[in-house]
């Protein structure tokens, strides 16, 4: 047998046998890992918005937001010259954070908009939101 076939034979091995040694490993690794947390969930029907309004003094937008049902959410609010988007409507987003909403009281919340030009009115809406769980937390003694 050459050497140079010999050689070859040996790192052939070699990779085989570190296969056979560390996959099981990253498998084992890999599978030991923590366990995914939940996604949150999409809450559109439990959002709304109560109300859309420009405050007098800043020129804003200023969109009342109000969650129910039992979590914390995070809400998309946008802001449109009109209802119905279209090409040329202006448009903006802003995020509210809504923690701790109990079941049976709903909980409120404003979302700042941008700058709004006095010659038209604003169109406030959902444009997206997600509920996370709320954690449990041990009773106080």
């Amino acid at each position: 047998m050459s050497a140079l076939k010999w050689q070859g034979w040996l790192v052939g091995l070699l990779v085989l046998a570190g296969l056979l040694v560390f996959a099981p490993l990253g498998l084992y690794v890999w599978a030991s890992g923590d366990p995914a947390r939940p996604s949150p969930t999409v809450a559109a029907g439990s959002v709304r918005v109560t109300g859309c309004r420009i405050d007098p003094a800043s020129r804003r937008v200023v969109a009342g937001v109000e969650a129910a049902g039992q979590g914390s959410y995070v809400v998309t609010v946008e802001f449109r010259d009109r209802a119905d988007p279209g090409p040329g409507v202006r448009s903006a987003q802003s995020l509210v954070r809504i923690p701790g909403v109990t079941p049976g009281t709903p909980e409120r919340a404003e979302a700042i908009g941008p700058v709004w030009p006095p010659a038209t009115t604003p169109w406030c809406g959902v444009a997206h939101s997600t509920r996370t769980e709320a954690e449990a937390t041990p009773p106080a003694n």
